[in-house]
C-alpha cells in the first residue's frame, strides 16, 4: 500500500512533467471528470466500432476443414450464393448501356460543315491542286467542279441527311474504310447519289468520322439492364434432400456445402477474440496517444476541442464500416484533416490523420497501399498549408487544388505501373474522377462546416481572425465612435504588441485581435477614463471623490469587457485578452488617495481581479499597456537607451509583481520584447522636415 501511495504522485509528476517539457512552458488547462469521462466514453465508442467486424465472424469458412459431420435436417432450395455473385460479377464487366452525347454530336456536325466549305473552296479553285478535306480522283475532282449551284446544293443536303442518320443510330470509333461503307450504304439506300458523287460523298463522311464517337456510357442505365437480367435468368439453386450428406469431418468445405451450411444455420457467428481484442486495443490506444500529442501540442486545448477530435474518428470508422464496399480514403482522411488543423493547428491534424490511417482495415474494393499513401501525403499537405490561409477564399482555393492534386497523383502513381505492387491497384479513369469529385464535395462542405464549428467547439480559424481583427466589425465601430481616445489607445497598443510578437515568433495575428478588443468594456462608461476626457472638463472621479468607487469603476471595465464578449461571441482566446491584460495589478493612484484618507487600507481592495497573463500573448499585451502611456510621453530628444531603460524598469515592476509568472515568457523573450517596443517608440518619434509655408498674397483693396 505505502509502495501504490508513492507510486501515483510520480506518475503524475511524471505526466505534468511531460506536459510542460516545451520550450517555453506553458500553463496546462485542466480538464473536469466529466469531460474525462465523456473523452473515455467516446474513445471506447470508437475502439468498439472499430472492431465491429469481428464480433460477428463465422466458425466455418469456405476451404477449411470441417470440424463436424452435417447432413440436411429437411428439403430445402438454396441459392447459390457463389454462383449467382459470379453471374453478377460477369455481367457487370460485360453489360453497358450507351446513349447519345449531344454535345459530341453537334461538334461533328459542325467539322462536317467546315469540310463542306473547304470542299467548296477546292471546287472553285481550277487553276491549280488545292489540298481539300479528302484526296480526289480525277472523275471526282472533273465532277466536283463541273455542277451547278442547285446540284451543290442538293448533294449537301444528301450529306446532312445520311450523316443525320449515321449519328443518329450512333458511331463508335470505327475504322476509316468501315465508314466509308456505312456511308455508302446510307447514301445507296435512300437512291440519293450515283457515281463519283456518292463515292465523294462517302469518302467526306468517312474522313470527318473517323476515330470518332458519339457514344457515351449512361451507369443508371447499365445498372438497371443489369438487374433486369439477372432477374430475367434462372436463379442457381441447390436442390437439397432431406437426410442428404452436406460435408463430413474433416474434409475442405466446398462453397456450396457453406451455403447449404449457412441455410440451415449449422454457421454460428462470435466474437473472433484474438483480432476482436488486437483491434480494440489498437483503437484504444490510438485515441490515448492523439489526445496526449494534441494535448502536449496545445496545453490551452479544451475538452471539446479533443471531443471533436474523437468524434472525428467515430463517424469515419462509422463510414467505413456502413460503406465498406465504396470507402475512399481520400474523402475519409483528407476533409477532416484540413478542419482539425484549421481549428487546432498543424500538428493536432496529422495526429489525427497517422491515428485513423492506423486504424484503416484491410484494402476494400481494390484500395491498396498504393491509395492510402496518396491520401496520407495529400492530408499532410492540407494540414501543413492550412494554418497559413488567411481567408475562406484561400481555403476555397485549396478544396479545388487538393482534389486536383490527388486525381493527378492517383492517375500517374497507380496507372502508369502495368505490373507489380502498384499495378495491381490501378483503376479506371472514371474512378478516379468520381473520387475526386467526392473528395471535392466533402472538402466544401469542412469549408462551410468550420464556422459553425468555430462557434460549437471554440475553435479559432486563422481566417476567423482576420475577420474579427477587421476594423468595420460592429464592437470595433462602437469603440472608434464612442470612445475615441480608447480606441487610439487601442491602435497604439496593437502596433507595440504586433511588434512584441513577431520578435520572439508568438502568434502576431492573435494578439492582433486581441489587442483590438482589449479594452471594450470602457464602452460602459468612456468618460470616466482620462483618454477620453475633452480638455477643459471635470474628471468624474474628481466629483466622485471616492477612491473606493473610482476602483469598482475601473474593475467594472473589466467585467462589462467580458459581458460584450460574451453578447458578440468572441472567441474564448481573444476574450482572454480583457481581463488578462490587466492581471492583478494595482490601481495605483487610487490606493494611495484611500491610504492618504485610512493608512490601514488592504491593497488587494484595489487590485484587479485577474487572472494574470497565461499565455505569452496576452503576457505581452499587458506590458504593452503598461508601456504605451510611459512611451508616449518621453520627451523628443529621448534617446534609444533612455527608452529601454524607461521600459525595462516598468517590465521589471510587472514581474517583481508576478504578473508574468504563468505567462511562459522566459527573460531572452522578454528582452527581445522590450527591443521591439523601443523600435516602434523610434518610429513613432520620427521627425518631420519643417516645409516652408509661403506668406498669402494680400488682394488690392
Amino acid at each position: 500500500m505505502p509502495a501504490s501511495v508513492v507510486r501515483l504522485p510520480t506518475l503524475n509528476r511524471l505526466w505534468q512533467s511531460w506536459l510542460r517539457s516545451e520550450s517555453p512552458r506553458r500553463p496546462v488547462l485542466r480538464w473536469s471528470m466529466p469531460h474525462k469521462a465523456a473523452l473515455l466514453m467516446s474513445c471506447f465508442a470508437v475502439a468498439i466500432i472499430s472492431s465491429w467486424p469481428w464480433l460477428f465472424q463465422p466458425n466455418l469458412s469456405p476451404g477449411l476443414p470441417a470440424p463436424f459431420e452435417a447432413r440436411a435436417p429437411r428439403d430445402a432450395r438454396v441459392v447459390d450464393s457463389e454462383a449467382h455473385e459470379q453471374r453478377r460479377s460477369q455481367l457487370v464487366q460485360s453489360t453497358f448501356v450507351q446513349v447519345i452525347d449531344q454535345q459530341e454530336t453537334t461538334r461533328l456536325k459542325q467539322r462536317l460543315e467546315r469540310n463542306l466549305a473547304e470542299l467548296e473552296r477546292v471546287a472553285r479553285n481550277s487553276d491549280a491542286g488545292r489540298i481539300g478535306p479528302v484526296n480526289l480522283s480525277a472523275e471526282e475532282q472533273i465532277w466536283l467542279q463541273a455542277r451547278s449551284q442547285q446540284e451543290r446544293k442538293r448533294w449537301d443536303m444528301a450529306i446532312r441527311r445520311a450523316s443525320e442518320r449515321m449519328l443518329s443510330q450512333g458511331l463508335n470509333n470505327l475504322a476509316l474504310e468501315q465508314l466509308q461503307e456505312a456511308a455508302a450504304i446510307q447514301l445507296a439506300d435512300r437512291g440519293e447519289q450515283n457515281g463519283p458523287a456518292r463515292s465523294l460523298s462517302s469518302k467526306l463522311l468517312a474522313s470527318t468520322y473517323q476515330g470518332s464517337s458519339n457514344l457515351r456510357t449512361d451507369p443508371a442505365l447499365s445498372q438497371r439492364l443489369i438487374e433486369e437480367l439477372i432477374t430475367k435468368q434462372d436463379i442457381p439453386i441447390i436442390e437439397v434432400r432431406r437426410g442428404d450428406l452436406i460435408t463430413s469431418k474433416g474434409e475442405p468445405i466446398s462453397p456450396r456445402a457453406y451455403a447449404v451450411l449457412n441455410h440451415f444455420a449449422l454457421v454460428s457467428r462470435g466474437p473472433e477474440w484474438g483480432p476482436l481484442l488486437s483491434r480494440f486495443s489498437t483503437a484504444l490506444a490510438g485515441c490515448g496517444v492523439m489526445l496526449l500529442i494534441m494535448r502536449r501540442e496545445r496545453p490551452c486545448l479544451e475538452a471539446r476541442h479533443g471531443l471533436l477530435a474523437v468524434g472525428l474518428l467515430l463517424v469515419t470508422q462509422a463510414s467505413k464500416l456502413w460503406f465498406v464496399p465504396t470507402v475512399s480514403p481520400l474523402a475519409v482522411i483528407v476533409p477532416p484533416t484540413l478542419l482539425l488543423a484549421q481549428g487546432l493547428g498543424t500538428t493536432c491534424g496529422l495526429a489525427w490523420m497517422a491515428v485513423e490511417s492506423l486504424l484503416w482495415p484491410m484494402p476494400v474494393n481494390g484500395l491498396g497501399e498504393g491509395r492510402m499513401i496518396i491520401a496520407c501525403a495529400i492530408a499532410a499537405v492540407a494540414a501543413i498549408y492550412s494554418r497559413r490561409l488567411r481567408s475562406r477564399a484561400q481555403l476555397l482555393q485549396m478544396a479545388f487544388l487538393l482534389p486536383l492534386g490527388a486525381l493527378l497523383a492517383e492517375w500517374l502513381l497507380l496507372s502508369a505501373g502495368g505490373s507489380g505492387a502498384w499495378g495491381r491497384f490501378a483503376p479506371n479513369g472514371n474512378e478516379l474522377l468520381s473520387e475526386a469529385l467526392l473528395m471535392g464535395i466533402l472538402l466544401m462542405l469542412a469549408i462551410l462546416l468550420i464556422p459553425i464549428l468555430e462557434t460549437s467547439f471554440g475553435l479559432l480559424t486563422r481566417a476567423r481572425l482576420m475577420e474579427l481583427a477587421d476594423q468595420e466589425r460592429p464592437l470595433l465601430r462602437r469603440l472608434s465612435s464612442e470612445a475615441p481616445g480608447t480606441f487610439e489607445h487601442t491602435l497604439m497598443i496593437c502596433g507595440l504588441a504586433e511588434e512584441g510578437a513577431r520578435a520572439i515568433g508568438a502568434d502576431v495575428d492573435l494578439i492582433r485581435t486581441g489587442a483590438l478588443y482589449h479594452d471594450v468594456g470602457k464602452l460602459h462608461s468612456p468618460q470616466w477614463f482620462i483618454e477620453n476626457q475633452v480638455e477643459g472638463e471635470k474628471n468624474p472621479h474628481d466629483q466622485l471623490n471616492n477612491p473606493f468607487a473610482s476602483a469598482e469603476v475601473l474593475q467594472a471595465h473589466v467585467d462589462e469587457g467580458l459581458k460584450l464578449a460574451r453578447r458578440y461571441r468572441l472567441p474564448r482566446r481573444v476574450a482572454d485578452f480583457i481581463p488578462e491584460h490587466q492581471g492583478t495589478l494595482k490601481m495605483g493612484y487610487f490606493l494611495h488617495r484611500a491610504r492618504e484618507l485610512d493608512p490601514s487600507v488592504a491593497e488587494n481592495n484595489f487590485r484587479y481581479r485577474g487572472p494574470i497573463p497565461r499565455s505569452r500573448e496576452t503576457g505581452i499585451l499587458m506590458l504593452a499597456d503598461g508601456c504605451e502611456a510611459c512611451l508616449r510621453s518621453l520627451p523628443p530628444n529621448t534617446s534609444d537607451r533612455e527608452a529601454h531603460s524607461t521600459v525595462k524598469r516598468i517590465i521589471e515592476d510587472r514581474q517583481r509583481d508576478g504578473q508574468l509568472n504563468k505567462s511562459s515568457l522566459s527573460r531572452a523573450e522578454v528582452e527581445l520584447v522590450v527591443r521591439a517596443f523601443v523600435r516602434v517608440w523610434r518610429r513613432m518619434r520620427h521627425r518631420r522636415i519643417p516645409y516652408p509655408i509661403p506668406a498669402q498674397k494680400a488682394f488690392p483693396d
